[in-house]
C-alpha cells in the first residue's frame, strides 16, 4: 500500500533497525499512520516553527506516543531527519496556497527582508 513518506519503501526496514531488533535492543516498535505524521508535520511548522518532511513528523508523532507511557522525569529524544523545502510539491503543503494572505503579507512586511 503507497505512503506518503518519500524516500521510505513500505514495510521497509533498514539493515540497522533490522539488526537491533533482532538483538532486541528496542523497547518497542511505534507505527505511525500516514495523517498523523502530515498532521504533526504541519503542526511543528506552525507551532513550533519547525520546517521538516512527514518522516520529521512521522518521528516527532512516535516519540510523542512514547512520551504518553514513560515513567515521569524520562528524557525522550526525537531527531528530525531533513527539512521540509524539497516537499513543496507534496501532500504536505496541498493546504498552502502560493500567494500570502493579508495577514501573512502584514507579519512579512515586519520582517528585515519585507522593509
Amino acid at each position: 500500500k503507497p505512503h506518503p513518506i518519500q524516500g521510505w519503501s513500505p514495510n521497509f526496514i533498514p539493515k540497522v533497525l533490522g539488526d537491533a531488533v533482532e538483538k532486541r535492543l528496542h523497547d518497542e516498535v511505534v507505527l505511525v499512520p500516514s495523517f498523523r505524521a502530515i498532521e504533526t508535520a504541519q503542526k511543528l511548522a506552525c507551532v513550533e516553527g519547525i520546517f521538516c518532511g512527514i518522516s520529521g513528523g512521522a518521528t516527532v508523532w512516535a516519540a510523542m506516543e512514547v512520551c504518553k507511557k514513560a515513567p515521569a522525569g524520562s528524557n525522550v529524544l526525537a531527531m528530525i531527519p531533513d527539512t521540509a523545502e524539497r516537499y513543496l510539491s507534496t501532500p504536505l503543503f496541498e493546504h498552502a496556497g502560493a500567494e500570502m494572505d493579508d495577514e501573512e503579507q502584514a507579519l512579512f512586511n515586519t520582517t528585515p527582508c519585507g522593509q
